[in-house]
């Protein structure tokens, strides 16, 4: 070994200090064996000694920079024979290296000290006698050195010293002085896994149990070593099942027991703290688990956690626990008769691979649900930050192996995948191309294509809002249930009247008069009439009904009913819900983000679940809503009453478990058995002040916003009808944490053993008997949209193009509006008509993702600025031809599904090869798009507005060869990659401008797992350059002027707003006799600068990671989480903000 060191010559030059002339003397003896005097060595080590105790310069001199005392130490020890000199020389390694801390520890490792130490404790356990003090000082100094050495479980093993400790301890079980220094080393040694499964086959395991044991104030620093040892043997599943096999389980459990007992001061957590560690390794496998809850272990130490909960400095023992046993609850099904979604929708054909055809090629009954599995389990990633020196035999990937490496794949790739005569049919969207202005065009104030128009009819059929009887104290007769209807037809709502009497409110909040809706006492509170004649003597209830069409020039609750008509749904609703009737005025105040408790919310609420098993007779466990069932569910008034059957509705079953606590659980997406994260329902019969708890029991999301600072929606009657339209932000104790409920393998992408995750939050009703409707976000139904357009039709000015055309019709039977809009030509002119059919395309598409309601909104602002009179939207539409889609996804967002369409798929990942049959909608947009192109109309920007349930702020995913290139390690230095910058040009302008926009959270990196997105088959087929996904938050902004705020309806309105004022700016950069400036030349380039772009580490998204690369904030779940093996959930696609320059803040002044 020591060959492999270099022995440089001790300079003995004038004035040397006396350590470096007696390491200079020792080093020469050290050379010629022979000459060497066993004296004279032990006279020279014991010298140095002797300095090194008294004098701090002189350990420094040794270790120095430059300095070869550490060598010639290290040499002298591995050649000498004589005891006395071997003791000198350990005790001066043990001197430097007990004050020197670790750069004095990394020196010696580095010159080999390590394998000395090891080569010569195994020599010396030959001797006979054994030498006890220098088997002292040996394992001494290995305690202090193994740390410091990531091989020092390998050169341990290899050198045999492994048995040596072990057989030391075996001998001196009663002589702690050498028990302590041997027990710490085997805790280093069994930092490595295959040395623990040796050591555990050598007896370490029982050496441990004979060690440790009930409480004493005696021989504390053992005890501790001894179970940090035990804790790392057990790491090893073998070792583990060796163990529980030999009935240890209990045995610890006594143990922890005994300690909480008798340690009423807390002076020994530390050594309780280890006690948890060995339980909670031990739990690490299924056969640990049953021996956990066999032995009454949860009881144990959720009693034992309920003690220690006031006392804050006990919180890393309530940690554990809670821990342990979150991982021990037994893992159930859901208390669903299957976890596919109730509702069902023949497809026209079964798609060949994929969830969709799993999920039909089960046999009947089998619900593909996995109670546990040890399949993962070596891979489990614990929560708490363990200290153990294991070595490191793995290398970390630094790269994102999603991201596309291949260049050909990454150029676009132009083709016409189908022939010009089939794509000739989409002429019929592109009239503005073809099609000759008449006189009367630039005159009429109507659309170019008229829709039907809505005279309110004071008694016209209608859908009863729902829950109307909670409201009327007169009305409190039960009520029948009609069942569903079928939905191959529009509803016929002929059974029910509505009529308002304009009696004046006086109320200063509204602007208007309130009317009464005066409903027939006869009828059924879900919507359908009784069963038979209704009697004229039954009481008629009443409810003021705001006239919100005074503040909202879009919402008319007449149109938004004949509107609900027309739309066809799985379930064939039958009732309406009071937001969507009433309409939402967004709020003049902003909502701030809640204030984040890390850990100790979910800690009381995994213990309320834990009390569920400890005290199974104190839940109710009464179902009190329940869509599997055919029958109504009869009440005795105590209970909530739930609902959903309306449009965009979404719970399939609610639980009452406690007196004010109820689980609830979501439908899955149609023709799918997951997608649980929308919800949107209604309650009442609640009573005022009262906490009520509600636990929505099967998210999927492996973390969600409502771990920081979001809220869910509320939304009251009794305050609408007060004035107040309003959804508001609501709920405390909000916490997301993974429950014991099993998933599907197949909805966990073939992944087993995985669990769903509880989303909590308490609220407190203000209001007697109010209907209140609880959603994930500001709901935005089909059937508003229909209205919203109608009423934005009748906002065309003669200056306004506006025509609306049915792109397709859904599997469900519902139209896809597709829109033009556009500035009319000045006049029929030849000039004036080239130039209105040479402008740009913008094409904007929406709601693809149900669930993503935000960007509905996003796209209302959108649309209303585009409709608008302002000189800026005038511009605009001067500048621009818009083909807009504002929802490709109808029948999601009718049936309440969060991610797919009837097809049970995610049409954003349908874009390369969309199927009319089962994606229509994606079908002919791409269609649109391949006939705009092959008609020499390729759109100049293309833009998806989507929502994001896990990053703050509003940003973009754009599309770049050479951003994508710079995040792998693809050497492109032959790769002849020229790419035009304007794609970070409208993210930069929308940066500057709106303060929702985030630039540094936006990416254009390619991965292989969006490869089938719009924005990438856009960009890679179609060949637009400027192809974007934009998202919008769910829960807020970390940035700018609304940095604190939970995002609303207002901000997301304004967002598309200014998006289209991005467009108008943008309109600088590529007006084609702008394209020659060199100043804006300048600009574009310097918006992109590659030496700033960070690497992207994360790993590759899966199926529930929607378009959703990352996670901005560090994950936080103390005792939540610890045998998930998720991706890494940071911002790895972050871009940072470019300084801005003048050339674009003189753009300002178009605004």
């Amino acid at each position: 070994m020591w060959q492999e060191i270099n022995k440089p010559k001790m300079a003995t030059e004038k004035g040397a200090s006396r350590v470096l002339t007696l390491l200079g003397q020792l080093e020469r003896l050290n050379e010629d064996p022979k000459a060497s005097d066993t004296d004279a060595t032990r006279q020279i080590t014991g010298k140095i000694l002797h300095l090194i105790q008294t004098q701090e310069k002189t350990r420094k001199e040794m270790v120095s920079k430059g300095s070869s005392g550490m060598e010639v130490i290290l040499s002298f020890l591995e050649n000498t024979r004589d005891l006395q000199t071997t003791m000198n020389i350990l005790s001066i390694l043990n001197e430097l290296l007990t004050v020197g801390g670790g750069r004095r520890t990394g020196v010696f490792v580095s010159k080999g000290g390590t394998a000395i130490l090891l080569q010569l404790l195994v020599s010396s356990s030959k001797d006979i006698p054994l030498n006890e003090e220098l088997m002292l000082h040996v394992h001494s100094l290995l305690v202090k050195v193994g740390p410091k050495d990531r091989k020092f479980g390998v050169k341990a093993r290899l050198n045999g010293a492994l048995n040596v400790t072990v057989n030391l301890v075996k001998r001196n079980l009663q002589n702690h002085k050498l028990l302590l220094p041997c027990v710490q080393v085997l805790r280093v040694y069994s930092g490595n896994l295959v040395n623990a499964v040796s050591l555990g086959k050598s007896g370490a395991l029982e050496l441990m149990f004979e060690i440790i044991g009930p409480f004493s104030k005696k021989n504390t620093t053992l005890l501790k070593a001894a179970l940090d040892t035990l804790a790392a043997l057990l790491k090893s599943k073998m070792n583990a099942r060796r163990a529980l096999d030999r009935g240890y389980m209990s045995t610890v459990l006594t143990i922890y027991q005994d300690w909480h007992r008798n340690d009423k001061r807390h002076r020994h957590m530390i050594i309780r703290k280890s006690i948890l560690g060995c339980i909670k390794n031990f739990t690490n496998i299924k056969l640990g688990r049953k021996a956990f809850i066999d032995a009454n272990g949860m009881r144990i130490l959720y009693n034992a956690s309920t003690e220690c909960l006031p006392v804050r400095t006990l919180d890393p023992l309530v940690n554990t626990s809670s821990l342990i046993m979150r991982k021990c609850f037994p893992k159930n099904r859901l208390p669903l008769p299957t976890i596919k979604s109730v509702y069902q929708h023949a497809l026209p054909h079964i798609p060949a691979g994929g969830p969709v055809a799993q999920l039909y090629s089960q046999p009947p009954g089998v619900d593909d649900v996995v109670d546990e599995s040890d399949e993962n389990e070596a891979t489990e990633v614990d929560t708490e930050n363990d200290t153990e020196n294991e070595d490191d035999e793995t290398d970390h990937k630094t790269q994102n192996d999603d991201i596309e490496t291949d260049i050909n794949k990454l150029l676009p790739r132009q083709m016409q995948t189908r022939p010009f005569d089939e794509l000739r049919v989409y002429e019929r969207f592109c009239l503005e191309f073809t099609r000759d202005f008449e006189d009367n065009d630039f005159e009429s104030h109507g659309s170019v294509m008229p829709p039907t128009s809505v005279e309110p009819d004071l008694h016209c059929p209608l859908i009863i809002p729902t829950m109307l009887a909670s409201i009327s104290p007169q009305n409190s007769h039960p009520q029948n249930i009609q069942p569903p209807r079928s939905n191959h037809s529009p509803l016929e709502l002929d059974s029910i009247s509505i009529s308002k009497t304009l009696e004046c409110k006086h109320n200063p909040d509204l602007v208007c008069s309130l009317g009464l809706l005066v409903l027939d006492g006869g009828v059924s509170v879900n919507g359908g009439s009784g069963g038979g004649p209704q009697e004229e003597t039954r009481d008629q209830a009443e409810i003021e009904v705001p006239d919100t069409a005074a503040l909202l020039p879009l919402h008319d609750p007449d149109l938004y009913l004949e509107m609900v008509k027309g739309t066809r749904s799985v379930p064939a609703y039958t009732e309406v819900a009071y937001p969507d009737y009433f309409g939402h005025v967004a709020l003049n105040l902003h909502e701030p983000i809640l204030e984040r408790v890390n850990g100790v919310q979910s800690r009381t609420k995994i213990f309320q679940d834990i009390e569920r098993l400890i005290h199974p007779s104190d839940i109710l466990d009464k179902v009190v809503y329940d869509l599997d069932m055919s029958c109504p569910i009869l009440d005795n008034g105590e209970s909530l009453k739930f609902n959903s059957k309306f449009e965009s509705g979404n719970l399939r079953k609610a639980i009452q478990v406690r007196k004010c606590e109820y689980d609830l659980i979501l439908n899955s997406d149609i023709n799918s058995n997951h997608y649980h994260q929308w919800f949107y329902f209604e309650v009442g019969s609640m009573r005022p002040g009262v906490r009520y708890r509600f636990n929505i029991i099967n998210c999927e999301k492996s973390n969600s916003q409502f771990n920081y600072g979001m809220q869910v929606l509320m939304y009251s009657v009794q305050e609408a009808i007060s004035g107040s339209p309003q959804w508001v932000r609501t709920g405390s104790d909000i916490c997301y944490y993974k429950n014991h409920f099993s998933r599907s393998s197949i909805a966990a992408g073939g992944q087993r053993g995985k669990s769903y995750f509880t989303m909590t939050f308490t609220v407190t009703f203000q209001h007697k008997d109010d209907v209140c409707y609880f959603a994930y976000h500001y709901p935005y139904t089909y059937s508003m949209l229909k209205m919203h357009l109608q009423k934005l039709s009748a906002l065309r000015t003669a200056e306004i193009y506006y025509r609306q055309d049915e792109l397709c019709e859904t599997l469900g039977g519902n139209s896809c509006p597709l829109l033009t809009i556009t500035a009319m030509p000045e006049s029929r002119s030849n000039e004036h008509i080239s130039q209105f059919r040479s402008r740009p395309v913008v094409f904007l598409s929406s709601r693809v993702h149900p669930g993503e309601t935000n960007s509905s909104w996003v796209m209302k602002g959108s649309l209303e600025f585009l409709m608008s009179c302002s000189p800026q939207a005038q511009h605009l539409r001067e500048s621009y031809i818009f083909k807009i889609i504002p929802m490709l996804n109808p029948d999601g967002v009718i049936n309440g599904n969060h991610r797919c369409s009837l097809s049970g798929e995610d049409l954003n990942r349908q874009w390369q090869n969309p199927n009319e049959g089962l994606h229509p909608t994606i079908y002919h947009a791409k269609s649109l798009l391949q006939y705009l192109r092959a008609t020499g109309r390729t759109p100049l920007v293309f833009c998806d507005y989507h929502g994001h349930s896990r990053k703050k702020n509003v940003f973009m995913y754009g599309c770049s060869i050479k951003e994508t290139v710079w995040q792998t390690n693809v050497n492109t230095s032959n790769c002849d990659i020229h790419e035009d910058l304007g794609y970070r040009t409208l993210p930069k302008l929308l940066s500057l401008m709106a303060p929702a926009f985030s630039l540094s959270s936006c990416s254009f990196v390619v991965e292989r797992s969006k490869e089938a997105t719009a924005r990438v088959v856009v960009w890679r087929e179609i060949g637009v350059q400027r192809s974007y996904t934009m998202e919008s938050t769910l829960c807020g902004f970390d940035q700018g002027k609304y940095k604190g705020l939970q995002i609303g309806t207002k901000e997301l309105e304004e967002m598309g707003a200014q998006f289209c004022v991005g467009l108008l700016r943008l309109r600088g950069f590529t007006d084609p006799l702008e394209l020659h400036n060199s100043h804006l030349e300048d600009i574009e380039n310097d918006l992109v600068d590659p030496c700033s772009i960070p690497n992207i580490t994360s790993s590759t998204t899966h199926l529930l990671e929607e378009d959703e690369p990352v996670f901005l904030e560090e994950v936080d779940y103390s005792a939540e989480s610890n045998d998930e093996n998720e991706p890494d959930l940071q911002d790895n696609h972050v871009l940072p903000d470019p300084s801005s320059d003048s050339e674009l803040s003189r753009q300002d002044s178009l605004t």
